[in-house]
């Protein structure tokens, strides 16, 4: 019996260093780990045997050490990795690369701690209608999962979730040598980063959506959908004299749009705990699907973080193509002033030198001592690789991100229209318009650059080479000149002539890049706010602008259009969020406690056969550390609002053995790790519905007559010999296919906190 009720090994794997309390975190479907680097500050993901796959470091702020991660979570399917770290913010990493996808600013108060984050995925619709995603996941044969006429049989949703930008090319991820020092500079300038941010959805993901619940010390509790999709932050129900009571663990339901949350006055040793149903009625109720929705809103988010790095790298480019020949130019432009005839500035000089022939003193030893042959490959490189760089940022950056832009917004503007009548949408079609006015008008502005830039650049290159031959010419002996003089014949003068008057000193390109006062800055905002149609102010203004006449001076400015974009997009985003935001609803609070400070807790949330909603919270204290105090409280969930039904209450006894750590493995069981007399540990499984244990009703005020199990007639299994010497801490997680598969197993972390052993179960105890 022993060698049948025996876990297995799994893997083993050894850390660099002591892992502090609370780590690691382990992946729910792969065998990764996450644990803290106190020294480095890193955030460092192992998989066994002790190889790290990725370092997560974020820098701190000029003067500051870089911050410490204060919470981690793994999303459900592995993908990502939330830490919430101390400078406020939660950042969402892929394994793909180390650089945050995503950032969540949490909370505005200084010193505020991120307690706990809850990630979790529901369904957006019943079960029983996802037979064709399901057969689209496993990969039925064609007359299965198609009609006769070669249709999909759920050929609505699947036109719903039609991507039309997957046939455009891929976004072409920035340049690293001119991106700035925000957050997201790094992250779109690599391949890896730009592919796992604009993923499409999976047909299996078309029913699904995420939700993240991150709980701060100051008593808040901050929703979020999609991963990145703030909802909006709200007060914890007062427990009582607790005056800022913090959220201790989070439980769901795939196919249950209520949270359980458990709150606390303090995360360790409460003297109770509060169970807390979270109500999202907007999951299941949200007249557009919420998967759709949240996708489109997220890329649109993403993608105008993509324009704004665009943005700042076309500005850097801007700057590079007009920095290095202004310090030329200012070179010589005292000694031309200080002449007593001829011309006072450097472009009629140069005009001159290119329609006679003739060189000024100043402009020939500033040709031929100054500038020279070095100079002016620096000059060439410098305005060349500008003006090439900042054509290739337009064409494969800019202008395919307005795009895609282009086609969410088309995609919401139908949305919008269809459901016109409701005002629980958040949006409507008028403000979709107006930000598809916005993204026109940059559009126009980047083909408008893309037309300078051309226009500029053919004729550097001539004046380039002109300007070469004249510092040669200059430079060489009588028989030398006569060959230049061969060269000479075969320049495009016209264009040599059009680049000094026109582009030497000055450039058309100066109304999309240059400094906006803020003066022009404020008054071209107020003007634009309220036009009829932006796209027609602006042509309107360049065409102005091109004859020479006064005009707008912030409107042309890829800046100032950014920054307007992002603005009317963030309105948008708010209603939207308000509108889910009004149906959230917290139930009234459970009261739990085990007469004495709750040392350890863990929760979990299940449906029965009969479709009954559970919530079970195991909770010990220090005091009794051979007993674990089962907890069941049911929930009547109708139409997204929830009712709590008195809760039950079982006590397992563990006699003898020492508790050490437990966790809920899935809906049925309970997983207690435990030491024997003889000093050998076990694990017991405790079966949790509510059919198995012999729950009795719950008393605060008496817990006498609380049911209890002994641990002798629950499933024991045993260790492998010589397998473990001193586990602290347990982590459970069940059978999982999601990306290959994975056992239902525990992870036990040694004593000498170095070293975390996984041990599969049998099929039967999961």
């Amino acid at each position: 019996m022993a060698q049948e009720n025996q876990l297995a090994l799994f893997s083993e794997t050894e850390y660099q260093d002591r892992v502090p309390n609370d780590y690691p975190v382990s992946c729910p479907t792969l065998d990764l780990s996450a644990t803290w680097d106190a020294a480095g500050r890193n955030l460092l993901v192992y998989r066994p045997p002790s190889q790290v796959v990725s370092k997560i470091h974020q820098v701190g702020a000029p003067g500051q050490k870089a911050p410490e991660a204060q919470a981690v979570t793994w999303r459900s399917d592995g993908q990502f990795l939330a830490v919430g770290w101390s400078d406020g913010f939660v950042r969402l990493m892929g394994l793909e690369n180390n650089k945050a996808a995503h950032h969540i600013k949490v909370g505005e108060g200084p010193g505020n701690k991120i307690t706990h984050i809850g990630w979790s995925s529901n369904s957006i619709t019943d079960k029983s209608s996802s037979a064709v995603s399901q057969a689209l996941k496993n990969g039925l044969e064609r007359d299965q999962a198609f009609g006769e006429d070669g249709l999909p049989q759920d050929l609505p949703r699947e036109l719903t979730f039609l991507e039309i930008d997957t046939a455009l090319p891929k976004l072409s991820p920035l340049p690293s040598g001119s991106a700035g020092a925000g957050e997201d500079a790094m992250v779109f300038t690599l391949r890896s980063g730009i592919d796992f941010l604009f993923r499409s959805p999976k047909p299996e993901e078309y029913d699904k959506v995420n939700i993240m619940i991150i709980g701060s010390s100051d008593g808040k509790l901050q929703l979020s959908i999609y991963d990145s999709f703030i909802i909006g932050s709200f007060l914890c129900p007062t427990l009582g004299p607790s005056p800022n009571p913090q959220l201790v663990l989070h439980a769901s339901h795939p196919q249950v749009s209520t949270q359980a949350l458990l709150l606390a006055e303090k995360p360790v040793d409460a003297d109770e705990v509060h169970l807390v149903p979270m109500d999202l009625p907007f999951i299941s109720s949200s007249p557009i699907n919420l998967s759709l929705l949240a996708s489109k809103l997220t890329t649109l988010q993403k993608l105008l973080r993509y324009l704004k790095q665009t943005q700042l790298h076309l500005q850097v480019e801007w700057k590079n193509t007009r920095e290095l020949p202004t310090r030329f130019l200012r070179s010589i432009e005292g000694d031309l002033e200080n002449l007593e005839t001829g011309p006072r500035s450097i472009v009629p000089a140069l005009y001159h030198l290119a329609m006679t022939g003739h060189a000024y003193e100043p402009v020939r030893e500033w040709l031929v001592e100054s500038l020279a042959e070095r100079g002016h490959k620096r000059w060439d490189k410098a305005v060349m690789s500008g003006l090439e760089n900042l054509r290739s940022l337009v064409h494969e950056n800019f202008l395919p991100a307005l795009d895609r832009c282009g086609i969410i917004l088309s995609r919401l503007r139908g949305l919008a229209q269809f459901h016109d009548a409701r005002d629980d949408i958040g949006f409507s079609a008028t403000q979709i318009s107006r930000l598809m006015d916005v993204i026109g008008s940059l559009n126009l502005i980047g083909h408008k650059i893309l037309i300078y830039v051309m226009d500029e650049l053919d004729s550097f290159k001539a004046f380039s080479t002109w300007l070469r031959f004249q510092i040669d010419r200059l430079a060489s002996s009588s028989s030398v000149s006569e060959e230049l003089t061969e060269k000479e014949a075969t320049m495009d003068t016209e264009k040599v002539l059009a680049y000094i008057q026109n582009y030497l000193t000055d450039s058309s390109l100066k109304v999309f890049f240059d400094e906006i006062q803020q003066d022009d800055y404020e008054a071209d905002r107020t003007h634009i706010e309220d036009v009829p149609s932006l796209l027609d102010v602006l042509d309107k203004q360049l065409a102005k602008m091109e004859r020479g006449e006064p005009s707008m001076k912030a409107l042309p400015h890829v800046e100032f259009l950014v920054e307007f974009a992002t603005t009317w997009a963030n309105r948008i985003f708010d209603g939207i969020a308000e509108a889910k935001r009004r149906s959230v609803r917290f139930g009234k609070p459970i009261k739990l406690s085990i007469g004495h400070p709750i040392s350890q807790a863990d929760m979990k949330m299940f449906k029965t056969k009969t479709q009954d909603v559970r919530v079970m919270t195991a909770l010990t204290s220090k005091e009794t550390k051979s007993q674990v105090h089962i907890f069941c409280a049911g929930i009547d969930i109708i139409n997204g609002i929830s009712t709590n039904q008195s809760p039950t209450s079982c006590c397992i006894d563990l006699g003898s053995r020492t508790l050490i750590d437990f966790k809920f493995l899935n809906d049925e069981t309970l997983v207690i790790l435990c030491n024997g007399q003889d000093n050998k540990h076990h694990v017991i499984c405790v079966p949790v519905q509510p059919n198995k244990l012999p729950y009795s009703e719950y008393d605060a005020k008496d817990q006498t007559e609380t049911s209890r199990v002994s641990a002798d007639d629950l499933k024991t299994y045993s260790f492998p010999e010589n397998s473990l010497l001193k586990p602290l801490r347990m982590e459970a997680f069940d059978r999982n296919d999601s990306r290959g598969e994975m056992p239902a197993r525990i992870c036990l972390l040694e004593s000498n906190r170095t070293v975390l052993k996984t041990f599969s179960l049998p099929n039967s105890s999961a």
